[in-house]
């Protein structure tokens, strides 16, 4: 359920309700009695989730002197592997021939 601001026309007062989406607007003032108007409001700040969004985050200024950094793929670590090919050079494999009919 969403939060709608008014605004009193007659006092100028404001208030904030928290009202399904499907009541009728107020349209009494609780202060003074007068006609109140529903403000337009701006809604909810951002919010990012997930990991690489942070509020602090910003973009980095280029140091002076150096070209600016072009974006790259992320580099993954990989654990590392042996090589079947390195195997296969201390113990060759037997060749296989091929006899003709």
């Amino acid at each position: 359920m969403p939060t709608y601001e008014y605004e009193c026309r007659a006092c100028t007062h404001s208030f904030e309700v928290f009202q399904a989406m499907s009541e009728a607007p107020l349209s009494l003032c609780p202060q003074c009695g007068g006609s109140v108007r529903r403000v337009i409001g701006g809604g909810t700040g951002v919010i990012f989730k997930g990991s690489g969004f942070y509020v602090t985050d910003a973009k980095k200024k280029p140091e002076a002197g150096k070209a600016p950094e072009t974006s790259k793929a992320p580099e993954t670590s990989k654990a590392p592997e042996t090589s079947k090919a390195s195997e296969t050079s201390k113990n060759p494999a037997p060749a296989i021939k091929k006899e003709s009919a």
